[in-house]
């Protein structure tokens, strides 16, 4: 019998769960790059590259280690390649590692081939889906701090014995510092596109159908050799001082202290139980301060895990969800930033179209923040984030966005929405400075939209909100606003979206 391999575009590692399990030496292996796939939305230009360009130079580097190796490029679809390979191996059961995303995972569901798929589980991540769902069995709420700590002490991460190092799990209150009298901050890497790299871009430029964003700036390793530098580049001149300014926002300052490594995470270039490890010796080795350390492992260990981890509990319907009932179309300059004359979405969405990236609070406290207070459709924001961003996929956009970002789930993943005026944004960055819209105003000629929409926001769904405890406060002061301002706060946002400012 003669068993085939096919590896996905988000597999690129030799210790996938396919590929480990037979001899490359006489184990036929395909890659496929389809155009279909790349018509599903407008996906960056830098996002068709990085996976493009990543799976060229893997299927380059099983070739150099005696693996037999085709790779189709610019398919119009799977099937007929696949086809046309099984026949020509001779190829009687074809293996592939199982998805981390469920569209695709129906996709070759519906394959019409002549043998038969075995799919083989996902090692994609620190938890497998059957892991997750046993703890998430034996919980009455499946909150991400229990999760988190229960990985600390399973995989023995910045513990002391049974306790956590340093005497607490959690160092938030040191991590949320403002922008202000910052040290240096480090560039990140950037990696010029080889010839492989140059030919993947020229042809991204040519799809005949519409995509997003820019390739002028395309520096994305696209290697584990590459990743590995990057991992190593963070450790070394970004981790001492990642923790407590990882929620703040500069003008021009794309990555500040972050790492970037999500992409290759998501990839399959890093595995996120090596990061962690990585970030743990170095705060052994290195005398890193522990809050910083700390902070990381949250994100890998914590937030990366756990989302995985919420993708593979909830049902299809998930996706469809909408607490709020919001339905306004997606302002056109998500799709072009020069569109906005807000300051702090023009800075965020004009970085994205550079480079298919921006850090988590910009995500969060800007981009969804905005979506949400001013109702615009979860789905349509999903659609765009999974677009817009070079890490983003299936399993990690819908719990971030529908859940975390827009609370369109109604509590399932967060405990509150994560809802905040101008106050916020100025507090954590510098772009209101260079704003037309005032900061503290919230009816006047310029009062800032964040300020307009928060408020309406919390009075439109004032039953809801209710039953959220962490509400309270929020709902408090919202009591305190005089009805006629309430009524001034409603014809602003109503004015605003009549008008398409922005």
């Amino acid at each position: 019998m003669t068993t085939g391999i096919w590896i996905l575009g988000d597999q690129l590692w030799r210790g996938q769960a396919a590929l480990r399990q037979c001899d490359l030496s006489d184990t036929p292996v395909i890659l496929i790059e389809s155009l279909a796939r790349a018509r599903v939305r407008p996906y960056h230009r830098q996002k068709l590259t990085l996976i493009w360009s990543a799976m060229r130079h893997f299927a380059r580097e099983l070739e150099e280690s005696g693996a037999a190796v085709t790779y189709v490029r610019q398919a119009d679809d799977f099937e007929v390649p696949l086809n046309r390979w099984i026949e020509a191996n001779d190829v009687d059961e074809l293996w592939v590692m199982e998805p981390s995303d469920r569209p695709f995972g129906d996709l070759i569901e519906n394959l019409q081939l002549p043998i038969a798929i075995r799919r083989i589980p996902n090692n994609h991540f620190i938890w497998s889906r059957a892991e997750f769902q046993n703890w998430a069995e034996s919980r009455k709420r499946l909150v991400m701090e229990d999760f988190y700590r229960q990985g600390r002490r399973r995989f023995g991460v910045l513990m002391n014995g049974d306790e956590p190092a340093g005497g607490r799990w959690n160092f938030d209150r040191e991590n949320r510092k403002p922008p202000k009298n910052l040290p240096d901050r480090p560039s990140p890497p950037h990696f010029e596109p080889d010839d492989i790299t140059r030919e993947v871009m020229e042809r991204v430029r040519e799809l005949p159908f519409p995509l997003y964003g820019s390739l002028d700036d395309f520096g994305w390793a696209v290697t584990r050799d590459g990743a590995r530098a990057v991992l190593e580049y963070f450790l070394d001149e970004c981790l001492p001082t990642f923790g407590p300014y990882q929620d703040a926002m500069v003008t021009g300052e794309e990555t500040m202290w972050h790492g970037l490594i999500s992409p290759y995470l998501n990839l399959g270039l890093l595995q996120p139980l090596e990061v962690v490890r990585a970030a743990q010796e170095a705060y052994r080795t290195r005398d890193l301060p522990l809050n910083s350390v700390e902070g990381f492992v949250r994100q890998v260990l914590g937030w990366r895990e756990y989302m995985a981890g919420i993708y593979g509990w909830v049902d299809e319907e998930y996706f469809q969800s909408n607490w709020f009932g919001h339905d306004r179309p997606l302002p056109d300059f998500f799709w072009d930033g020069s569109k906005t004359d807000m300051n702090c979405l023009r800075q965020v969405l004009s970085q994205v179209e550079r480079r298919g990236y921006a850090h988590h609070i910009q995500r969060l406290m800007v981009l969804a923040n905005f979506a949400l207070i001013s109702g615009i459709s979860p789905q349509a924001v999903e659609d765009w984030f999974h677009a817009a961003f070079v890490d983003a996929y299936d399993w990690v956009m819908q719990p971030n966005a529908i859940g975390m970002g827009l609370f369109a789930d109604g509590g399932l993943l967060a405990t509150k929405p994560y809802a905040a005026s101008a106050n916020y944004i100025d507090r954590m960055s510098d772009y209101c400075r260079g704003c037309g819209y005032d900061r503290g105003d919230r009816t006047g000629e310029r009062a800032c939209p964040f300020n307009f929409f928060y408020w309406d926001f919390l009075a439109r769904h004032r039953d809801k909100l209710k039953s959220l405890g962490r509400m309270n406060l929020m709902l408090a002061n919202l009591d305190r606003i005089d009805p006629e301002e309430l009524d001034a706060i409603a014809e602003k946002a109503a004015d605003w979206h009549r008008n398409s400012r922005g």
